[in-house]
């Protein structure tokens, strides 16, 4: 057995907001021994099968990660993306209408990409509200517990040390319940900032600074347009199968570059 099948195999198993889900049993392995799932025994709910992926060892534990949030931060990071590449061909033909036509090409297929991706946002919405239901509602029961213990305590049916135990427990459910609420929320409104306009709004204004310059230096600066050894925006274009970055200086004299990175931007996608 692999070293890293011993990490997991014993090892108690929790959320990544701090509640106990069970004990690692086992592993269900694919025909070339990769780990598909792992088995958590969780007591009378009985055995789970859950996602390696959805999986991480740190220290004497397992930490398990929500589905909903794998899928939800994969969407974030595939609409930002796509946003940016919009608002870079955008700018492309601003600055350079020679490259209209080149670019409407690829500002179709992003626009096509953008609409698939709104509809998948709208699936993952529906997914966090149902999780946010399902917390509520876990809530309210953790609640019921606590307020039915304080009633058991004034009755004088327990003690207050078991009463102060109940408490302790059942507040710590709640502030895990209440981690994961803000989380969702907080992508949620995440997801719903970003926007053509706020990426636009967004962009970082590049500003040539003149400290340290003589007067001379200033003034011819002043007057004449910027060079090569002057910092101006770039447009990165990134070649997700790769993590290959093609910086892009936008200088209307330079459409040749541009146009290779529009074709490079078409062949790789």
């Amino acid at each position: 057995m692999s070293e890293l099948r011993l990490e997991f195999v014993g090892k108690q198993v929790k959320d990544m907001y701090g509640t106990f889900m069970g004990k690692v049993v086992g592993m269900v392995t694919d025909s070339d021994g990769s780990i598909e799932s792992v088995g958590v025994d969780c007591g009378s709910v009985g055995l789970k099968q859950l996602a390696y992926e959805q999986l991480l060892v740190q220290g004497d534990y397992v930490i398990y990660i929500p589905r909903w949030r794998l899928d939800a931060q994969k969407l974030l990071r595939q609409k930002n993306l796509t946003l940016k590449r919009i608002k870079a061909l955008q700018d492309i033909v601003t600055e350079n209408d020679l490259m209209k036509g080149d670019a409407e090409l690829v500002y179709i297929k992003y626009e096509k990409r953008l609409h698939a991706i709104e509809e998948d946002e709208k699936s993952i919405n529906e997914k966090l509200q149902t999780r946010l239901n399902e917390l509520e509602a876990e809530s309210k029961s953790v609640k019921a517990v606590l307020f039915d213990a304080k009633l058991q305590y004034r009755s004088n049916e327990v003690t207050e040390e078991i009463y102060q135990q109940i408490s302790i427990y059942t507040n710590e459910l709640l502030e895990h319940i209440n981690l994961e609420k803000a989380e969702i929320n907080n992508v949620k409104a995440k997801l719903s900032k970003q926007t053509l306009e706020n990426i636009a709004s967004t962009t970082p204004n590049i500003t040539i600074t003149t400290q340290g310059l003589t007067t001379a230096e200033e003034s011819n600066l002043q007057q004449e347009p910027a060079t090569q050894n002057v910092m101006t925006p770039q447009i990165v274009a990134v070649n997700t199968s790769t993590e290959e970055k093609v910086a892009v200086t936008p200088d209307n004299n330079n459409s040749e570059t541009e146009t290779n990175w529009l074709n490079q931007v078409i062949s790789n996608e």
